[in-house]
């Protein structure tokens, strides 16, 4: 054992008026309209979608206004409308590394009518090795996940 303290895993919610089917829907639907464009891993070139494919296995890449892709990750399970589980292969740079793997899964909770609660736990910072503790600040400071969630909580409001 090393002695070293594995960093927490950080863990955000929002609650958004819509049933899990909706929230999941447009959760993974349409990325791109929500993720803030200031969140790329693109180099040189703006994002301008963010594509979550459909099943297991499916890519999870931004594309990138001269018409490139940039991956992110890949999804893990997909379970609508209850639950995705994406790995989140963006190292503490936020370049894309094929060798990293940390998980962000997000589950989709009715709780009363019309009412979903959004979590989003991501997790395995610890494998972030010497940036662990910086990435892991920065995933759970104000323009972090719980910002991202934030953005996309105005989209579910905006219908």
């Amino acid at each position: 054992m090393s002695g070293q303290i594995k960093p927490a895993p950080v863990r955000r919610s929002v609650l958004v008026a819509a049933d899990p089917a909706r929230a999941f829907t447009l959760f993974t639907g349409r990325m791109g309209a929500w993720w803030p464009k200031t969140h790329s891993v693109g180099q040189g070139s703006p994002q301008v979608d963010v594509v979550v494919e459909p099943q297991a296995g499916g890519r999870w890449y931004e594309r990138t206004a001269d018409g490139g892709e940039c991956p992110w990750g890949h999804v893990i399970a997909w379970d609508p409308p209850g639950r995705l589980l994406l790995a989140w292969q963006v190292d503490g740079t936020w370049r894309f590394n094929p060798d990293l793997l940390t998980e962000v899964e997000v589950t989709f909770t009715l709780e009363g009518e019309g009412q979903t609660r959004v979590l989003l736990e991501h997790r395995h910072i610890e494998r972030f090795g010497d940036l662990a503790a910086a990435t892991r600040d920065s995933l759970d400071s104000a323009g972090g996940w719980q910002g991202i969630l934030n953005l996309y909580a105005g989209l579910v409001a905006a219908g």
